[in-house]
């Protein structure tokens, strides 16, 4: 994985932060971490945000990467709400967290607070660094049931490192793989799927890629800054599935998909409730699925 590829885990909790600058009624996900877990500047920027300022700039992203805002914080409230469910209402529930390509994802102390799940959040040691310093800033120590691990996707086996961090297979896991595969090569992604392919029956996957076609040139209209910023012609985006491949992809590695909604549907589900005027990308989807 690249170092800019790194450097992407700010922008998605930016977004998240800026969220939280517009009244409740109208965010798509809210979260009181995320400005929290951001580098100092961005921290205060975005304090000094009143909701016009906010909405000003999301307006401003919508024009220059349509849907790239929306389809971010779709993907993450879509996570967060099969996360909390699985938690709760699941069953059965799960008895470990994993996040892998974790960046500054507040999860593990948002929705985990409270019920004793412990977890692990994977990333490449700078962004590990990172976080762990504001963990600290912000609880003054690190929450007992955290376990933080620099790795490196592409020359390590997750199944050890996760090992020697006293995370078990038997354990009943929700693994979230957010906005990783896209930047890793095809080796890096099927070594990680064999070893999600290890896990305990019953637990849960949810992960976002970028549709192949995209990165072959098949560009939706309005998409074109999208490519130009992350494929062409300097190549940050590596590695595409075909939506129409995915269910016999994960059937390969024991899970069955739950769920994979359009981003129409995404868009639907919890834009138009706040009455806003964002899409959802096109190229990128979600996917939920179980252990077998």
């Amino acid at each position: 994985m690249t170092r800019e590829a790194a450097q992407t885990g700010i922008g998605p909790m930016a977004l998240v932060a800026v969220e939280q600058r517009l009244p409740a009624e109208r965010r798509i996900v809210v979260d009181d971490l995320a400005a929290a877990l951001l580098p100092t500047p961005a921290r205060w920027l975005i304090a000094l945000m009143g909701t016009r300022t906010a909405l000003r700039l999301v307006a401003l992203a919508e024009r220059r990467y349509p849907g790239l805002w929306g389809g971010m914080l779709c993907r993450k409230r879509f996570i967060d709400d099969a996360l909390t469910e699985a938690l709760t209402d699941a069953s059965p529930q799960m008895e470990a967290f994993v996040n892998l390509g974790a960046g500054f994802d507040t999860r593990a102390f948002r929705l985990l607070r409270g019920t004793g799940v412990p977890a692990w959040e994977l990333d490449q040691p700078a962004n590990i660094d990172a976080k762990r310093q504001r963990l600290l800033r912000r609880f003054g120590k690190l929450p007992a049931n955290v376990t933080l691990v620099a790795v490196d996707f592409e020359h390590l086996a997750l199944d050890a490192v996760l090992a020697a961090q006293g995370y078990t297979r038997s354990r009943r896991t929700f693994f979230v793989w957010e906005g990783v595969t896209q930047y890793l090569d095809g080796a890096s992604v099927h070594a990680t799927f064999e070893m999600l392919g290890r896990a305990a029956a019953g637990s849960r996957l949810a992960f976002t890629y970028v549709s192949r076609d995209f990165l072959e040139g098949k560009v939706p209209p309005g998409q074109e800054g999208v490519y130009r910023r992350f494929v062409a012609p300097r190549a940050i985006w590596r590695f595409g599935i075909d939506p129409e491949a995915v269910r016999a992809l994960l059937a390969d590695y024991g899970w069955r998909v739950i769920a994979q909604p359009e981003p129409e549907a995404l868009a639907s589900r919890y834009i138009a409730p706040t009455g806003r005027l964002l899409g959802c990308m096109p190229m990128e989807r979600v996917v939920l699925a179980e252990r077998v």
